[in-house]
């Protein structure tokens, strides 16, 4: 096996493979994928707990140049959308390029050679020109600094690290946190538990989900040319419109606002549990859920909306911040990701071994979210500020893997070794960037989301429409990169 591939990919999610998907297409064949798990996947490989779906219609999360008609749902389970991805593995030959079991623990620039040393958990080393990251945003859990969390004697897990061993059945549950995949399970183990804890820090605003099965007779429509492209671009025009209320003005999401607490009072009677699921902040601040089983699911009789903080965990119990101790057999953390972190913890170090917690010691940034200064030849791929709070981020990455193809192409025709952007491109963008966010609903909404380093700063969402991503990295700046010969 090559450890001097021309290029290393790491990840072989959605961003991983669709970087090698288009490399090959181009005509690059030098290149390896690095997955530190035994399958690829990605996110889709890694939660698996039960009623875990996508919360983005279907033919919108894939590949605009790999239509699915095939979907069962419009939105479909992770089971489908995994087997997706192997299905474009083996579609476009993939394969040969993969390389399961590497954990990349390092990332090291070489200023002689203009190489890339990549290390790799059990000593193991790649070389390699160009580094494409696709680890993804949502692949660290994030687990709350809880006093005793560690002393429980009980089962507990992560949701994104689910214990399919255990039998939930009979059992005293407490689910810790109200996300978007708490608003997914917690439906589907409601029916199994003897008793169900549902520890809510902040209410989270949900719409009624459009969900339904394709009949076999839709599929077969959905096959015939053009039929698939015509619904994705019906979906995508369709949620790019709720790009209105983030990029524009806040108040426009006063419709999105009634129409959650329209559903909320539909499938709450109760006015005082009704009370303790409105949020207090406007919608969007944080990620817009959907679901049409959670809140039919809290109104069981075994299952309780605990809106006190946990104070401690004990055992065999958790105590609230009233004092109250609730005894149970298993916690389940649905407490989300890191994602700000996920980038800023990793070892990276770039030109003149500058590392990139020191290239980011004022805040994790990138120009256009994929290059940063210091760093040749490493690009990012959903990297900072280019999440999205109202369509595919499956649509960013493939605007994102053109680019890095540009710059490739930049340096196959000047026959530069690498390329660096300059310090002044990344920060007039990012200037410009924050700038624009600081007016926006996830700065200005009234709520504390994860979308926020440790000081109030947005560092995960793209504050505008997508298509103005897609024009904006239409195409390259040579001027904005230094190259390295």
């Amino acid at each position: 096996m090559s450890t001097h591939p021309g290029i290393t990919i790491i990840g072989t999610g959605f961003a991983g493979l669709g970087m090698a998907i288009k490399l090959k297409e181009a005509g690059y064949h030098d290149f390896v994928i690095l997955e530190k798990a035994d399958d690829l996947g990605g996110t889709w490989r890694d939660n698996t707990y039960p009623g875990c779906a996508c919360d983005v219609p279907s033919h919108m999360y894939s590949f605009s140049y790999r239509l699915n008609p095939g979907w069962s749902r419009m939105f479909a389970p992770q089971a489908e959308i995994w087997d997706y991805l192997r299905a474009c593995v083996d579609k476009y030959d993939l394969t040969p390029h993969l390389r399961f079991g590497k954990e990349v623990v390092g990332l090291e620039y070489d200023d002689a050679t203009r190489d890339w040393r990549v290390s790799v958990a059990g000593e193991e080393t790649f070389t390699t020109n160009a580094v494409v990251s696709g680890i993804g945003a949502l692949h660290v859990p994030s687990l709350p600094a809880i006093p005793g969390r560690e002393s429980f004697a009980g089962v507990s897990f992560h949701s994104a690290e689910w214990d399919h061993s255990v039998d939930l059945t009979g059992k005293r549950v407490a689910v810790i946190g109200t996300g978007a995949s708490a608003v997914q399970f917690v439906p589907q183990i409601a029916g199994k538990v003897s008793s169900l804890h549902v520890f809510q820090r902040t209410p989270p605003w949900i719409q009624p989900k459009p969900d339904f099965p394709f009949s076999s007779r839709a599929r077969r429509i959905l096959g015939l040319p053009g039929a698939a492209r015509a619904l994705r671009t019906s979906i995508y025009w369709v949620l790019e419109t709720r790009a209105l209320g983030f990029t524009v003005d806040p108040r426009l999401m006063k419709v999105h606002e009634k129409m959650a607490l329209n559903h909320l009072a539909k499938q709450v009677p109760d006015p005082a549990l009704r009370a303790r699921l409105t949020p207090d902040y406007t919608i969007g601040c944080k990620r817009i859920l959907i679901s049409n089983d959670y809140y039919p699911a809290l109104g069981r009789e075994n299952v309780e909306l605990i809106t006190d903080g946990v104070r401690e965990i004990r055992e065999n119990s958790i105590v609230d911040s009233t004092g109250r101790e609730i005894e149970v057999d298993v916690i389940i953390y649905g407490t989300g990701f890191k994602v700000v972190e996920a980038l800023d913890e990793q070892r990276i170090i770039g030109r003149n071994g500058v590392k990139i917690q020191e290239a980011w010691q004022d805040g994790v940034e990138a120009y256009y979210g994929i290059t940063t200064a210091g760093f040749p030849n490493l690009f990012f791929l959903l990297g900072p500020n280019t999440g999205l709070g109202h369509n595919s981020v499956v649509f960013m990455i493939e605007s994102q893997v053109r680019y890095v193809l540009d710059c490739l192409r930049l340096l196959s025709r000047t026959k530069a070794r690498a390329l660096d952007v300059r310090p002044e491109a990344q920060r007039d963008y990012n200037d410009r960037l924050q700038s624009r966010l600081n007016h926006l609903i996830w700065n200005e909404g009234g709520c504390d989301s994860w979308y926020l380093d440790e000081h109030g700063v947005n560092r995960t969402i793209w504050p505008g429409f997508t298509f103005e991503y897609w024009a904006r990295t239409r195409r390259l700046r040579p001027e904005a990169y230094e190259l390295i010969r």
